[in-house]
């Protein structure tokens, strides 16, 4: 039986703290996009250190959200990642978040914008 003074984790608290890192939300975003190497996340990110990023996606793999894949072909040695089932798990929540923004902020976006955004969200998330 749980201690009285025990406190239950608050499944959204325990969510948040898997994403809470800056560039986090943005890597998953990436892989669920088809970006799955180090030099492809840093491609639209110039303030993202190699540093930080490496950081990140240990982070990610320790959490079990991605998983780092090596190859060797002829001796190059291939580094790529890729979204584990528990990181797809979150197809959801990055949807909800874009489409926020979307909803609710008229001023950034046009309607066709928001159209053609949700149309690449909802395929690269799998999204129904």
């Amino acid at each position: 039986m749980a201690n009285s003074n025990s406190r239950i984790p608050c499944p959204m608290e325990l969510t948040v703290q898997l994403i809470n890192k800056k560039w986090v939300i943005q890597i998953i975003r990436d892989l669920f996009f088809g970006k799955s190497h180090f030099s492809e996340f840093k491609s639209d990110k110039p303030d993202l250190s190699n540093k930080v990023l490496s950081d990140c996606l240990k982070n990610l793999e320790e959490n079990n959200l991605i998983q780092k894949n090596v190859s060797n072909i002829d001796g190059v040695v291939d580094i790529s990642y890729s979204l584990t089932p528990h990181g797809q798990a979150l197809n959801k929540v990055i949807y909800e978040l874009a489409m926020y923004t979307l909803n609710e902020d008229e001023k950034i976006y046009t309607d066709e914008q928001k159209d053609e955004i949700t149309k690449n969200f909802k395929e690269n998330l799998n999204i129904k």
